[in-house]
């Protein structure tokens, strides 16, 4: 067999150049079908194509598969279904806003592939405390794991280039934990997250010429959760991503319920004058991660977005620091 180092040349190759080609085309198929959205953090009238997704799934799905080949691991596998699937539910709410009830419904069962492919270890390894045992109560994890991590992205999924930049961040230091801790195969598994999100983020950066939309941010969650699921790091996972998960926690607690974040009628974030961002004062909007950075005064798009992508880094750096804990004992 071809070395690693080789093998995760070719796919990150492969997931980049795939997404840094075919978005271009995908934004002019999209405009041509006058599938654009508003861009409402901008002064002027601007309609931005949407959804980014099936050119994330194309570089997803050309370097996993190319990585199959080489491998033949029924964990590659079952993250290729899982984030496919992801895909699908993201894409039908893309084309209609659904209640707020059926992505997590059709996430969890996005999961199932993961379980029916026995592409999982069924215990949580625990920085200095070590291994903890859980059979059972793991399967119904992996049903919880995927709708959380493919929420979260798309829950932030809020700023020109936030998602992708933060998945990014999120992916990569999650690569070198896999790394850290020997699971190679898997660490290659995940290279082509990093090198998809990153291709994407050029798009969709400040200003955005494209929106993921469900079906781009979905896509990018899942196939998180799945790498975390299948590489067995799910505590060092939930730690690169914890920026996102206080958001989709505060955005829960504040809300009390599942909703569509379209739905909201009260919005956590209002304009000024010279249209930068401010956090609303109107008691009936919901709390998020961007309120609460501005919390302290106005901000630009542009600056909220790297306060968020510093707060990633932060969370990276504690998922690598975590991830070299594993196996020490008190």
């Amino acid at each position: 067999m071809m070395d690693r180092p080789i093998i995760g040349i070719i796919i990150s190759v492969i997931a980049f150049v795939t997404v840094y080609f075919t978005t271009p085309l995908l934004i002019k198929a999209l405009a041509k079908r006058n599938m654009v959205v508003k861009d409402y953090n901008k002064p002027q009238t601007i309609m931005v194509p949407r959804p980014g997704g099936p050119s994330i799934l194309a570089g997803i799905l050309v370097s996993e598969i190319t990585l199959y080949v080489f491998l033949q691991s029924v964990e590659i596998l079952a993250i290729i279904i899982t984030t496919s699937l992801a895909f699908f539910v993201g894409l039908a709410d893309d084309r209609k806003v659904l209640g707020g009830w059926f992505k997590p419904l059709a996430l969890a069962v996005a999961a199932v592939p993961i379980i029916l492919l026995g592409a999982y270890v069924p215990h949580l390894e625990f920085p200095l405390f070590g291994m903890v045992k859980i059979p059972e109560l793991y399967l119904a994890l992996i049903i919880f794991i995927i709708p959380i991590t493919g929420n979260t992205i798309n829950s932030i999924d809020v700023l020109n280039g936030v998602a992708s930049g933060f998945m990014t961040i999120a992916s990569f230091a999650l690569t070198i934990c896999l790394v850290v801790i020997h699971n190679y195969d898997v660490a290659l598994a995940s290279l082509p997250l990093g090198f998809v999100s990153l291709a994407f983020y050029k798009y969709h950066k400040v200003p955005s010429k494209i929106f993921p939309g469900d079906s781009g941010a979905l896509t990018l969650g899942a196939m998180y959760g799945s790498i975390a699921i299948v590489g067995h790091v799910e505590i060092i996972a939930a730690i690169a991503l914890l920026p996102a998960v206080i958001n989709s926690f505060l955005f829960l607690s504040s809300v009390k319920r599942i909703i569509e974040h379209r739905q909201i009628k009260a919005n956590p974030v209002v304009h000024t004058e010279d249209f930068k961002l401010q956090a609303t004062t109107d008691k009936a909007a919901p709390v998020t991660l961007v309120r609460l950075i501005l919390a302290q005064g106005p901000l630009t798009e542009k600056e909220v977005g790297f306060i968020i992508f510093k707060l990633g880094l932060f969370s990276a750096a504690l998922a690598i620091i975590t991830s070299f804990m594993m196996g020490v004992k008190p």
